[in-house]
């Protein structure tokens, strides 16, 4: 009942930012406004992109939160106290250049709004992908994105129209030169696929789109040239690749319960449920390989599941879940960070806080 009342103040406390995003929808002309007008055909230029200085004397680490996923009735209760008290842990032990969130970010209105409140708080640059179900259990996934664009630290950006909501890039650069690029990507919720024999496969899981295909193709050549180099990078989303399923066959030996030896010195974590991408694969993945700019992929969605095993030269990652929304398991919790050297290389591991249940 406490934390109902809780809920209550909160959301009349909180009400102007809830109706932030819809007067700005009337006032800008709708929701295409919020999109940015693009064409294969413009010039890459650093109007593309967010910019974020490493200091040469350090490593830029970035915090991944995956799945926070709380329902308003949630938020306010031990759950959502203890949510919190991770993610300050987590900043307080890592300290962390950039947070990142790949997405199923909350379930409810208000829990949307103090999560971005409470994460806006720590004064720290964050950037967040959408899930396949923001938008969930509050207005709407317009609202939740356009609530993005508001928190003073967020990175946000709705990126070019018919491409979902929230594709941007993100350079890391060191004495102004780029050093690695973040490709954060919206990959939508669900669809149903039409097979090759006629077999029609109803409301499964989404993924990328083509026209994000040309996006990122675009992207990775325009960064190539401005820094005279192929630069690595990483993609941030929430439906894992196809390949994930096909890294884990191929590197978990099921019948040892641990990793094939060609592939144990470089995989860590361990997958509890089965990898659910899309039913079929987009080629995407092979997109990454043919242009060699992405050598990390991190992904959130299922939840007991934190493989990160190298697959074919490029590093696929089920980021921590933080906290106990929707489903977990007691001792798969925490977060995950990428640690990024001078010649832009990235350092992949998990943090797991113990619950104490």
């Amino acid at each position: 009942m406490a934390a109902f009342f809780k809920m209550i103040i909160a959301f009349m406390m909180s009400f102007l930012q809830f109706m932030g995003p819809i007067n700005n929808f009337v006032d800008l002309g709708g929701e295409a406004s919020y999109f940015t007008k693009w064409s294969r055909n413009d010039q890459f230029t650093q109007e593309c992109y967010v910019e974020l200085e490493k200091n040469p004397d350090e490593d830029f680490v970035i915090l991944n939160l995956a799945d926070v996923q709380l329902n308003d009735d949630e938020v306010f209760a031990d759950m959502g106290i203890r949510s919190n008290n991770m993610i300050a842990q987590l900043i307080e032990e890592q300290q962390p250049d950039l947070i990142t969130l790949t997405g199923d970010n909350a379930w409810g209105t208000v829990a949307y709004m103090e999560l971005i409140n409470y994460i806006d708080s720590f004064d720290i640059p964050w950037a967040p992908v959408m899930g396949n179900h923001d938008g969930q259990g509050c207005v709407s996934e317009f609202w939740a994105a356009e609530l993005f664009t508001q928190a003073e630290n967020c990175l946000f950006q709705f990126g070019p129209e018919d491409m979902g909501y929230g594709n941007y890039i993100i350079n890391i650069t060191e004495n102004g030169n780029i050093i690695h690029t973040l490709f954060m990507m919206d990959t939508h919720a669900n669809r149903d696929y039409t097979l090759e024999d006629g077999t029609v496969l109803e409301g499964e899981y989404d993924h990328l789109w083509p026209l994000q295909f040309v996006w990122y193709k675009w992207a990775v050549n325009g960064i190539t040239e401005i820094a005279g180099r192929t630069v690595e990078s990483t993609v941030f989303m929430h439906i894992p690749a196809y390949e994930y399923k096909l890294a884990w066959e191929a590197a978990w030996d099921e019948e040892n319960q641990c990793y094939k030896p060609e592939y144990a010195d470089s995989a860590f974590g361990v997958n509890r449920e089965v990898c659910c991408p899309a039913p079929v694969n987009n080629g995407f993945f092979d997109i990454c390989k043919e242009l060699g700019s992405t050598k990390n992929m991190v992904a959130g969605h299922d939840h007991v599941n934190c493989a990160s095993i190298v697959y074919e030269g490029i590093r696929l990652t089920y980021g921590l879940k933080l906290g106990e929304g929707c489903y977990y398991d007691d001792d798969m919790v925490g977060g995950t960070t990428l640690t990024i050297n001078s010649q832009g290389n990235v350092t992949t591991e998990h943090h797991y806080i113990d619950l104490g249940n």
